[in-house]
């Protein structure tokens, strides 16, 4: 098949994610360098990539607002360049405050790329599910690469060194982006953003009963992804004694996982039906769960990362399911505000499972993310009760 303009959008859109990604998951493999350099404690390191997490969330509304004034392209390229700056504040931080500063800017930073790209996906390919799958497996990319990169240098040179391979991702995607993606025409470039920012339409939006299911699964599903993906390699070295770099391999194989198995769970949401690729993710999470927390030996683990990492392949089908109830002009705007909404919640995830896990141990912590995926799979039996409903 001929290679056409829309497979470069794609391709360039995944790459542009790959970079943001690396960004947010570069500090994982280096948790407990970081509490051990800066004296502080998991719960305190949870603290700073909760406030990153936040502020990923937070721009995922005026990233649709701007995208609709001033294009998708110009807003892409804003989040590339500025996950590779403020990179560089995390990397040169003196105390564990600036660090923090640093972790938040960088969120916001990398917060502007997501709905502003699945916008453009939207209105480019009629098979979303599929098109998001693959744009979705720019994260799974950088979790394959990161933890080992990352690890790599860490154990020669520090963390601060493997951090910065943010900036060394971030800085050739924003060019080729630049390169290959003609600007994209705003859809509302005239109208004033306080209009935008009217709680009457936003409280409409948020209002319907369909979005707000949907948010509720977002926010049990993203909640859990958030927790792993900031402690999952420290699970690995405290909970199972494994060396960091083994970890992070480890770590990495759980995103080649959510990778390549979240394009099938796109698949089967567009052929049958989102509900049934969400009800997949669901109970394959919590097998992959159970399995790392009673499993020994790297065959049981490696099932549980197989498990783990299809339940995390969630976007798949839960953010088709958020476009099909949103209007051709709301996608870019509102996709960013039921964004926004469902991801601060979420974000808390990495604090509570630094916190519950400080507290009760990693058991416990991993036991609470299996039973609030046992929450979805209630919702989605209430909903076929109720004959699809919601």
């Amino acid at each position: 098949m001929d290679w056409r303009y829309r497979e470069t959008v794609l391709a360039l859109c995944t790459l542009a994610f790959f970079a943001t990604m690396v960004g947010r998951l570069a500090f994982s493999p280096v948790v407990p360098e970081i509490t051990g350099e800066f004296g502080v404690s998991n719960t305190h390191v949870g603290i700073a990539l909760t406030g990153m997490w936040l502020a990923y969330a937070f721009a995922q509304y005026p990233s649709g607002i701007l995208a609709d004034r001033y294009g998708e392209r110009l807003v892409i390229l804003a989040s590339v360049g500025g996950t590779g700056a403020t990179c560089l504040l995390v990397v040169f931080a003196p105390h564990f405050a600036v660090f923090v500063l640093g972790a938040v800017l960088l969120g916001g930073a990398a917060g502007l790329h997501y709905s502003v790209a699945t916008a453009l996906l939207t209105r480019t390919y009629d098979d979303l599910g599929t098109a998001v799958g693959i744009h979705n497996a720019g994260a799974p990319a950088a979790g394959l690469i990161t933890p080992v990169v990352v690890s790599w240098i860490a154990v020669r040179y520090g963390w601060r060194p493997a951090v910065s391979i943010t900036a060394a991702v971030a800085v050739p995607a924003a060019v080729l982006f630049a390169w290959r993606v003609r600007p994209t025409e705003p859809r509302r470039p005239d109208q004033p953003l306080r209009e935008r920012l009217s709680p009457g339409p936003m409280l409409e939006v948020l209002s319907r009963p369909p979005i707000v299911y949907t948010g509720v699964i977002a926010i049990i599903f993203d909640f859990t992804w958030q927790g792993l993906a900031s402690f999952l390699p420290t699970f690995f070295v405290e909970f199972h004694g494994y060396a960091t770099t083994t970890a992070g391999t480890m770590f990495a194989g759980y995103f080649i996982v959510q990778g390549v198995l979240q394009i099938a769970v796109g698949r089967i949401a567009d052929r049958l039906g989102r509900d049934i690729g969400i009800l997949c993710c669901a109970a394959t999470g919590i097998a992959g769960l159970a399995l790392l927390v009673v499993g020994t030996g790297l065959v049981a683990l490696s099932s549980g990362i197989v498990l783990l990492g299809t339940g995390m392949g969630w976007g798949a089908a839960v953010f088709p399911r958020f476009m099909d109830h949103l209007s051709e002009a709301e996608q870019s705007a509102g996709f960013g505000l039921v964004r926004t909404v469902y991801m601060i919640v979420a974000s808390t995830g990495s604090i509570a499972v630094g916190f519950v896990t400080d507290v009760a141990g990693w058991a416990a912590s991993f036991g609470a993310l299996a039973a609030l995926l046992a929450i979805v799979l209630c919702l989605l039996a209430a909903n076929r009760a109720l004959d699809h409903r919601y």
